[in-house]
């Protein structure tokens, strides 16, 4: 519930009122005489989903609510139409989540904490973002997630763009961005700390971490992460629903990024660390589009946008900027996507051909585990790839040529040169009624 408090010049009163009559919305009027003024006060309750509506209405009489109108939240309201209201709004023919523009740049940034708090808590995400990919521990990576303040600055950008307020836009991006560099820079000292304090073994191979390894490269699943972590933000921020869960979701899609640059420049493996970075950058811009798409879909967009909206946002020192940001965009996706299809096609590749082999009467008794694929160097510089297969069989069978007969098979349709390994689980199976 809302209630708005609008400060109308004299001239104007007539036209809002005519239209809060026409809406049946409950309302009082005061005078508002300092200095010799004939404004008026008007204050009125109604439901959230309903104030973009009537603020709209209510600007189309040519009020200008610019000099002074307050939206703000109540617990209830007893007037006399406020359940015909309700009904009409929350669970009627014009029933709408989103709320109003002004409302909205609000939550954003009423989401964004200051500046030392932010870089503060961002460190500190990493740290644990970091602890949490060399224990290999999907709870302390989750708990990094949960600390990581990123959704503000996502958020903050994004909402900027739709409503045109260049601040904004120039604050959130520069924050987002600015956080990552920290995280990074955090996770790298750590990192170096862990590993040359002895606290960790220096020669271990970091990219056999599971939780380290799948965050080395771009895949279909984290783009999808990324992208419904900035769809998710931009529905929770826009509309009446909950926005405190989003933050984690946005997270999971940058900080253990972030934190496995840090861990392969720290451990020596730039192509990690690159790998790393190419899967940060890719979901930062699939964030940031997603959210941008859904709050447009959603009708938020600036004031009068228009053609001549857009050649005015291209002129003088705007250009510059707007033209580099879309071209450090598109070289990015450019480089997510290119690794992704890669990786993607030979993936699905190998799986098949692994299904082949196994379909041959020889290994009738094999039954696929596993199939992991992992790039020497993520895929994106060596055509060189490793493969591994895991299979479950009898107890008293051996299978040496299985390893070779899918190294030859995968080799022959992709064109590349793997190595792999194939690791059996074998199974006993006791006779019904053995004692």
């Amino acid at each position: 519930m809302r209630e708005i408090t609008l400060l109308v010049s004299g001239e104007d009163v007539e036209a809002v009122t005519g239209v809060l009559n026409d809406e049946n919305i409950d309302y009082v009027a005061a005078s508002e005489e300092e200095n010799g003024s004939d404004a008026m006060v008007i204050e009125f309750p109604i439901p959230t989903e309903a104030v973009d509506h009537v603020l709209s209405r209510v600007r189309e009489t040519g009020f200008d609510d610019g000099d002074y109108s307050v939206v703000s939240t109540i617990e209830t309201a007893q007037t006399t139409n406020i359940d015909e209201l309700e009904k009409r709004f929350v669970s009627g023919s014009e029933t709408d989540d989103s709320v109003a523009h002004e409302e909205i740049r609000s939550k954003a940034i009423g989401m964004t904490p200051g500046a030392g708090t932010y870089y503060a808590m961002t460190l500190l995400s990493a740290f644990v973002a970091t602890a949490g990919l060399l224990l290999d521990s999907p709870a302390i990576v989750v708990g990094s997630m949960v600390i990581a303040p990123q959704v503000s600055a996502a958020m903050t950008g994004t909402v900027g763009t739709v409503i045109n307020d260049r601040e904004m836009v120039v604050d959130g991006l520069s924050s987002l961005l600015g956080g990552l560099v920290v995280a990074v820079c955090g996770s790298l000292a750590f990192a170096v700390l862990v590993r040359h304090g002895g606290f960790f073994p220096s020669t271990i191979d970091v990219s056999a971490i599971q939780q380290v390894n799948s965050r080395i490269s771009p895949g279909l699943l984290s783009t999808v992460v990324g992208v419904s972590a900035g769809a998710a933000g931009a529905f929770g921020l826009a509309t009446a629903l909950p926005v405190s869960l989003v933050g984690v979701m946005i997270a999971a899609a940058l900080i253990p990024a972030a934190a496995a640059v840090g861990i392969g420049v720290a451990w020596g493996e730039p192509l990690i660390a690159l790998g790393a970075l190419v899967l940060l950058l890719t979901n930062v811009v699939a964030i940031v589009l997603a959210g941008l798409v859904v709050f447009w879909h959603l009708g938020y967009r600036p004031d009068g946008w228009n053609a001549g909206h857009l050649r005015a946002n291209l002129r003088r020192d705007r250009i510059g900027t707007m033209l580099t940001a879309v071209l450090v965009l598109s070289v990015v996706l450019l480089a997510g996507g290119a690794v992704l299809g890669q990786h993607v096609a030979f993936e699905n590749e190998v799986h098949d051909e692994v299904r082949t082999v196994l379909a041959d009467e020889r290994y009738e008794d094999l039954e696929v585990v596993g199939v992991r694929v992992e790039f020497e160097d993520r895929g994106l510089l060596s055509e060189t790839n490793e493969i591994a297969v895991s299979v479950s069989r009898p107890a008293d069978r051996a299978y040496p040529d299985l390893a070779e007969a899918i190294d030859e098979r995968v080799s022959e349709r992709s064109g590349r040169d793997v190595a792999v390994t194939v690791e059996y689980v074998e199974q006993t199976t006791t006779e019904s009624g053995d004692r």
